[in-house]
C-alpha cells in the first residue's frame, strides 16, 4: 500500500510556534521507527514534516516527504495527498481532541485508517468516561474523583479531602503522558496543580486520583477492534513532580519481568476489548504493586515503547498492525528476544554538522535537533543486550559516546 504516516509534532502541528524538545524527541523516534517498519514490510511511505525539521535532512526512511511551512497547512495536505495514497496512520496526542479530530478527518476521506476508530478514541481520551467504564467492568483502577475545574478552590479541596487521602495525583481529564500531572502531597499545593492543568487542557473537569506506590509500566497490544493480544510488558521511568514542576516520562526497558505479568496481560486485553473500535496498536498504562496491578490510562495510538518493542519482537509489528486492522488477524504468540533499554537524554544545543554525525549512530533513535527556539536539545538513546544488565551497560556507553561527540 501507499501509506501516509503523520506524526503531529514533526508533521506541522507546531508550525509557526516553538517545538518542545521532549515531545519532538519522542515524536521523531516513533515516526522514524514505524515508518521504517512499514517500508520493510513493502509499503510506500509518505510523511509530512515541519519545514524547520525537513531542512536538516533527518534520518527518515520515506519515499516522499512533504514540507509544512504554515500553521494549519498540515490538515489541508492530509486531505489532498490522501487522494493519491491508500491508507493513513496518525500519531498525535489525545489532548484537545487532536488525535480524534485528525483520525475523523482521515475517515471522511474514504481512505483506509490504520488507527483506532475516532469514536473509540473519544471514549478513552476522556478519562472521566474511561474510569467509569473500567469500574463498570470490574477492572482494577486507583480510587478516582472527577472534579469540576470551575469549582471554587475551597470546594475542590473539600471534595478531595472527603474522597481521598494524601498524597494524590491531579491530572487533566484529557491529558497525555505526564502533561499537566502533579503529585500533590498536601492541600496547599492544589492551587498550583490546578493552574498547571488549566495550561494543559481546555476540559471543564479534571481527575483527582489516589497515589499508588509502585512501578509504572505499560502493556503494548494489537487489536482487531474486537479481540486484543498483549505483546509486551514495558517498564516506565517516570518522574512525578509536585505542582510547581513538570512530571516527565524518561524512557524504560522492554521486556519487564514481573511475577504477575500474565495476569497484567489478561487485564490489558480485557481493557481494550471493553471499547469496540480500539484496533491496531494500543497501549495500556499500569502501576504495579507487589500483589496487584492498577490500570491508570489507555493510549489509543502508538506509544514511545514501540521503539523498544520493534527490536525485541520476533515479527514486524507495523505489518502486524496492518493485518490486525485490515484482515482481523493477530500474530502468533509473540516471543521477545533480548532486552532493550531506552532513555531520553537532555543535551547541549548542537550544530547542524554535529546533528548529522549523531544521526548516523545506531544507538541514537532520535538525534538532538538544533532548533533556534530551543536553548537545549534532547535525544532518545537505546542500549541492546542479551539481558537487562547488559542492555543498561550498552545504554550508558551510548550516552557517553553521544556526549563525547557533542563536547
Amino acid at each position: 500500500m501507499k501509506i501516509i504516516v503523520y506524526e503531529h509534532v514533526l508533521g506541522g502541528g507546531y508550525a509557526g510556534q516553538p517545538i518542545p524538545m521532549g515531545v519532538l524527541c519522542e515524536g521523531f523516534a516513533m515516526l522514524r521507527c514505524v515508518g521504517a517498519d512499514f517500508k520493510a514490510a513493502g509499503h510506500e511511505v509518505t510523511v509530512l514534516m515541519d519545514a524547520r525539521i525537513s531542512k536538516l535532512n533527518p534520518p527518515i526512511d520515506a519515499d516522499c516527504t512533504v514540507p509544512v511551512f504554515y500553521s494549519g497547512e498540515h490538515e489541508k495536505f492530509l486531505t489532498n495527498i490522501a487522494k493519491i495514497n491508500d491508507a493513513m496512520y496518525v500519531i498525535a496526542p489525545e489532548t484537545g481532541q487532536i488525535l480524534q479530530s485528525l483520525v475523523g478527518r482521515v475517515e471522511k476521506t474514504g481512505k483506509t485508517s490504520l488507527n483506532c476508530g475516532s469514536e473509540a478514541i473519544g471514549k478513552v481520551a476522556d478519562k472521566a468516561l474511561l474510569y467509569d467504564e473500567l469500574q463498570k467492568n470490574g477492572l482494577p483502577t486507583p480510587k478516582t474523583l472527577v472534579i469540576n475545574l470551575n469549582d471554587s478552590l475551597t470546594k475542590v479541596k473539600q471534595s478531595i479531602q472527603r474522597g481521598l487521602n494524601y498524597p494524590v495525583i491531579l491530572k487533566p481529564a484529557d491529558g497525555v503522558g505526564c502533561g499537566g500531572l502533579s503529585l500533590v502531597k498536601e492541600e496547599n499545593q492544589i492551587e498550583k496543580a490546578i493552574t498547571k492543568i488549566k495550561a494543559e487542557s481546555k476540559m471543564s473537569c479534571f481527575i483527582a486520583q489516589e497515589f499508588i506506590r509502585g512501578q509504572s509500566a505499560s502493556v503494548s497490544l494489537l487489536s482487531t477492534g474486537k479481540k486484543a493480544m498483549a505483546l509486551s510488558l514495558n517498564n516506565q521511568n517516570i518522574t512525578f513532580a509536585r505542582a510547581d514542576g513538570a512530571s516527565s516520562y524518561e524512557g524504560g526497558f522492554i521486556p519487564f519481568d514481573y511475577w504477575l505479568k500474565q495476569d497484567v496481560f489478561k487485564i490489558a486485553e480485557k481493557v481494550v476489548e471493553c471499547f469496540p473500535g480500539l484496533r491496531g496498536y494500543v497501549g495500556v498504562d499500569f502501576v504495579l504493586t507487589e500483589h496487584k496491578a492498577f490500570v491508570v490510562d489507555v493510549n489509543p495510538r502508538l506509544t514511545t515503547s514501540y521503539v523498544g518493542l520493534r527490536k525485541v519482537a520476533n515479527f514486524n509489528v507495523a505489518e502486524a498492525l496492518v493485518n490486525a486492522v485490515l484482515k482481523g488477524k493477530l500474530p502468533s504468540k509473540p516471543e521477545n528476544r533480548g532486552v532493550i533499554c531506552f532513555s531520553k537524554m537532555e543535551t547541549p544545543k548542537t550544530s547542524a554538522n554535529t546533528f548529522q554525525k549523531t544521526a548516523k549512530l545506531d544507538s541514537i533513535v532520535s538525534p538532538p535537533f538544533p532548533l533556534k527556539d530551543n536553548a537545549k536539545s534532547c535525544a532518545l538513546v537505546i542500549g541492546e543486550g542479551e539481558n537487562l544488565d547488559n542492555a543498561k551497560l550498552r545504554l550508558e556507553e551510548a550516552k557517553k559516546h553521544l556526549l563525547d561527540i557533542l563536547n
